[in-house]
């Protein structure tokens, strides 16, 4: 039986509400929550993050991008300015240690402690063992990105955020560092797993100065991102600007976590009956491939 028009859509509406966190915040809501606040969005020029920086700063906030790409970034500027919103462009590259103390002392400099940071760059990688052999790059890369940048960045920007007494850190992480690594991800899920474990653990420090800390474990979300990856074509996930709004409803009610139904049955399930999770795994292994991309094959 093939599904058309509205049957479609709600099929399509009862997959997302199973597979994904939820979300629900109206422009109300979140007009009354950011507008005259200033919010930081890493990875702001694609994706997840351009969304974000679109919809806060359609909702009023003063909006600060930073990226790597300063053209797209640009772009993603001059779209919100357009519109009469408030915006900032500050091209960085996180695994550039310098890079990141001069644009925290530029935002300190400039617009004080941040109401609200979403730390949402990210860099992802998906190789099998075989073809890591000889690429110790990839670790270096994810862990400069995933992890260390974002520690160093908070390192910086934090003592204004305890100083002031508020602000609002969210993380945009993802299910993998909640279940069971899932084979030729390790790079990825090892460099969001350290910054989650990090952030978590200083999450009561920053809770005893009045910052708070929001981590969302997000399933798919179709960008560029996933796009080398064919099986994720085929999988459920949401369009970056449905994933905006988990983020927007975490910046108006402020959760520990926002995250599927499924992960903690999942989690509890892992604990009970590892061997049936690891056959799992292995299955999947030998299910899947490598993408062209991974093997290094330009279209």
């Amino acid at each position: 039986m093939i599904l058309e028009g509205d049957e479609m859509r709600f099929v399509d509406g009862i997959v997302d509400r199973l597979v994904n966190p939820p979300r629900g915040c109206s422009s109300e809501r979140l007009r009354a929550e950011v507008e005259g606040k200033t919010i930081l969005v890493t990875g702001a020029s694609y994706g997840l993050g351009e969304a974000t920086a679109r919809l806060l700063g359609a909702a009023g906030a003063t909006v600060l991008l930073a990226a790597r790409t300063t053209e797209k970034l640009d772009e993603v500027f001059a779209s919100i300015t357009v519109g009469g919103g408030r915006a900032w462009a500050y091209p960085v590259d996180l695994a550039d240690r310098d890079a990141i103390s001069l644009l925290a002392r530029r935002i300190t400099e400039t617009h004080g402690p941040l109401d609200v940071m979403v730390n949402n760059a990210g860099k992802s990688i998906r190789r099998s063992l075989d073809l890591q052999q000889d690429r110790p790059q990839d670790f270096e890369r994810t862990i400069d990105i995933n992890y260390l940048g974002p520690v160093r960045l908070l390192l910086e920007l934090l003592p204004p955020m305890r100083a002031a007494g508020a602000g609002h850190v969210i993380n945009v992480s993802t299910i993998g560092t909640r279940i069971t690594p899932i084979p030729r991800w390790g790079s990825y899920q090892a460099s969001k797993g350290a910054f989650d474990v990090w952030l978590r653990s200083v999450a009561p420090e920053l809770h005893h100065d009045g910052v708070r800390v929001s981590s969302l474990y997000m399933w798919l979300i179709h960008t560029r991102m996933s796009a080398p990856t064919a099986i994720m074509h085929r999988l459920p996930g949401l369009h970056p600007n449905e994933a905006a709004d988990i983020v927007a409803k975490a910046i108006v009610e402020r959760p520990a976590t926002l995250q599927p139904w499924w992960l903690r049955p999942a989690g509890l399930l892992s604990a009970l009956a590892p061997g049936v999770i690891e056959a799992g795994m292995r299955a999947m292994f030998r299910r899947s491939s490598d993408s062209d991309s991974a093997r290094g094959v330009r279209p």
